[in-house]
């Protein structure tokens, strides 16, 4: 169940709140002043944060401005009690970030919604925290998939043209020896290795076009599975 602060100056108000709480199955911790609620506060990181206004030592609006400023606690939502209803100390909290007001005197359904609507709000905020987290990891997921795709592209294709590279040197040397071979028989022979070194370049580029079209994400995963293509760390 959640868990909430109650800060209030007044004994009996503070009382009456946090017995009419744990009656409804919260966990709920009490302060009576504002710097003994900070320090609660930042020690307990209540679900909720129940404060007056009007009190000695440090109001509410401090309150909130401190707990506003410090990242571990920014975002617990805080809910003001308060006797002014005048509409300028209203917008004061909330241009600091209260959540939510109850003016005293209050009565038990007033209390209790205010508290599970905070509540509720916070759990969805929280679901949707978690789901952007998981929308992240996935995403960064697929980034690695992309790097490790193109990674292996380069690989494979380092490969082939390392292959190309020896078809080509016999192409240079078999048009070298064209130039200075003295019979027709030995330029007919070195015309044929040069028309078979072109269709092994071809073979090679063809072979080229279609590692591109099978070099997927998912068929890469799968030829690094059995080790057929070296991967990072292997």
């Amino acid at each position: 169940m959640a868990k909430i602060l109650v800060i209030e100056d007044e004994r009996s108000v503070r009382t009456n709140i946090i017995d009419l709480l744990v009656v409804e199955g919260f966990e709920v911790l009490g302060a009576e002043n504002g710097p003994t609620g900070i320090k609660i506060t930042r020690e307990n990181k209540p679900d909720l944060v129940i404060c007056d206004i009007l009190m000695p030592k440090m109001d509410g609006f401090e309150v909130l401005r401190l707990l506003g400023e410090d990242a571990a606690t920014a975002t617990i939502p805080v809910i003001f009690l308060t006797a002014k209803t005048e509409r300028a100390d209203m917008r004061q909290g909330m241009e600091l970030g209260a959540y939510d007001y109850l003016t005293k005197p209050f009565t038990r359904a007033e209390l209790l919604g205010a508290v599970h609507a905070q509540i509720k709000k916070r759990d969805l905020l929280l679901q949707q925290y978690i789901e952007a987290c998981q929308e992240l990891d996935a995403l960064k997921s697929k980034v690695s998939e992309l790097q490790q795709f193109s990674a292996a592209k380069d690989q494979l294709l380092n490969n082939v043209v390392e292959e190309l590279r020896n078809p080509m040197a016999n192409i240079t040397m078999s048009i070298r020896m064209l130039r200075e071979a003295p019979s027709g028989a030995q330029r007919d022979r070195y015309l044929k290795i040069l028309q078979e070194e072109f269709a092994r370049e071809i073979a090679l580029l063809n072979q080229v076009t279609e590692l591109q079209q099978l070099l997927t994400p998912a068929n890469i995963k799968l030829l690094k599975q059995f080790n057929l293509l070296q991967g990072e760390g292997n």
